[in-house]
């Protein structure tokens, strides 16, 4: 059982880490989870080489990383579950024994996935609820509700829709902002507002189409305001990248705001990533306009 130095201290570390990233835009560097201190003693979140923090004082995990392998993370079942590897050697010892140990003391884990060299992105709190000896992984839910779930390997329908529903607020949005604000370099396409914390990822072609998929060519950094503005059809992006401010927007009068955040971004070239395939895809775009000039 985790005690309440323990638990505070896993508290403390998580809402540090939540805040952190929130600031950079999403996610954390690698050395600035290595340098984190307790007062005056450096206490790592990850770990150096290995993907799994076990802290000395901890009776159970701290934080575990996954790497990334594409828009969508290729450990995730149906059941909107994460499926966790065993660390290799004895299954019943080495970091298994605390991991296992999360499961009974139900202490909430950071889980990083690791876009590209030295970025992380956070999602905690995450729980270990259940693990499968015979194909050697543990089950992570994104939810404390599946710790209570009589039976967590066996769903039924409702539950794995929420927790695929889950899956993809808790875990693909953030990584998708992740991987659309790194390769903006942190600054709004439009405007090059450069505040992390102000910063979304905004899909060209909206999720819920075929050809929405959280890639970053179907990708935008943009500001808040600029984000709303073009879900709104406010704005809109050519295929060549220049932007579009509606005619009723333009013709308004209002203050500073409307005039030189909105109005003076017309005719403008967005700012697009230096590699060829993190930029624009110029067919989304095209969509995207087409949908902007019709509703406009």
């Amino acid at each position: 059982m985790e005690s309440a130095v323990e638990n505070a201290l896993r508290m403390r570390i998580i809402e540090w880490v939540t805040a952190r990233a929130e600031s950079n835009g999403g996610f954390l560097h690698r050395a600035e989870l290595l340098d984190f201190h307790i007062d005056d003693r450096r206490f790592p979140i990850i770990d150096y080489s290995r993907g799994i923090r076990n802290p000395v004082e901890f009776s159970s995990t701290l934080s575990i990383v996954q790497s990334a392998h594409g828009p969508y993370d290729d450990t995730e079942s149906d059941d909107g579950l994460l499926h966790y590897a065993y660390q290799s050697g004895d299954p019943w010892g080495g970091s298994n024994v605390k991991l296992r140990s999360a499961i009974e003391s139900g202490a909430p884990l950071i889980l990083f996935r690791k876009e590209q060299a030295n970025i992380l992105t956070p999602i905690a709190p995450v729980y270990v609820v259940d693990d499968y000896e015979d194909s050697r992984v543990f089950l992570i839910a994104l939810d404390e509700a599946f710790r209570f779930i009589p039976d967590v390997r066996h769903l039924s329908e409702p539950q794995r829709a929420y927790a695929r529903r889950l899956a993809k607020v808790r875990l693909h949005q953030p990584a998708f902002r992740t991987r659309v604000l790194v390769a903006y370099a942190q600054r709004c396409a439009i405007c090059s507002l450069a505040h992390g914390s102000l910063l979304d990822a905004a899909h060209i072609v909206p999720d819920s189409e075929p050809a929405g998929a959280p890639t970053v060519a179907n990708g935008l950094a943009l500001c808040k305001i600029h984000h709303a503005a073009y879900d709104q059809d406010l704005i809109g992006i050519s295929a060549d990248s220049r932007v579009v401010v509606d005619d009723d927007l333009l013709a308004e009068r209002d203050g500073p705001m409307l005039k030189h955040g909105l109005q003076e971004m017309h005719g403008r070239t967005l700012m697009v990533p230096h590699g060829a395939s993190n930029r624009p895809d110029r067919d989304r775009l095209a969509w995207r306009f087409e949908r902007f000039l019709a509703r406009a």
